[in-house]
């Protein structure tokens, strides 16, 4: 589902897609990230929600992993204008498969797994990488969930 602004001071426009870009509609989820997000969000999102395979596809084309993985972010090239006066952040691929196993291992619904997995990849567009900044991300993406009301990992 492609949601402009269900909140019209919002500065983050967000679209939701299947794995062949077609619209798809998730109950919550755009107004939820909007709610949560962190300040610096601002521009335009997608979120794609694709199977298992494609998912395999682009960890291995793209990170050279030859396995499937819940979620990857793809920055937008920030030498590329605005459309307008909208910044592009990029977009949020998520693994719809391995998102639902993961929600029934940990006793969550698959809205709320989809809800952690879009928080995980914005903050990625944002610049942040759990890998390399000694746990700035990990404390930001915690305090988010608990503002969003998802259960503690």
């Amino acid at each position: 589902m492609t949601t402009d602004d269900p909140d019209p001071s919002s500065k983050l426009r967000i679209t939701v897609t299947d794995g062949r870009g077609r619209p798809r509609t998730e109950r919550g989820l755009v107004p939820w990230v909007i709610r949560v997000a962190p300040r610096a969000a601002r521009g335009e999102l997608t979120i794609a929600l694709v199977g298992d395979r494609k998912m395999r596809d682009l960890n291995h084309r793209f990170r050279g992993i030859k396995r499937v993985t819940d979620v990857l972010s793809f920055p937008a090239d920030q030498g590329a204008p605005a459309v307008g006066d909208v910044r592009l952040l990029g977009d949020v691929v998520i693994a719809t498969g391995l998102a639902a196993r993961q929600a029934r291992a940990a006793g969550w619904t698959n809205a709320q797994e989809l809800k952690r997995l879009t928080l995980h990849g914005l903050l990625h567009l944002l610049g942040y990488d759990h890998e390399r900044d000694d746990g700035q991300m990990e404390r930001l993406e915690r305090q988010l969930r608990r503002r969003g009301g998802l259960p503690p990992e």
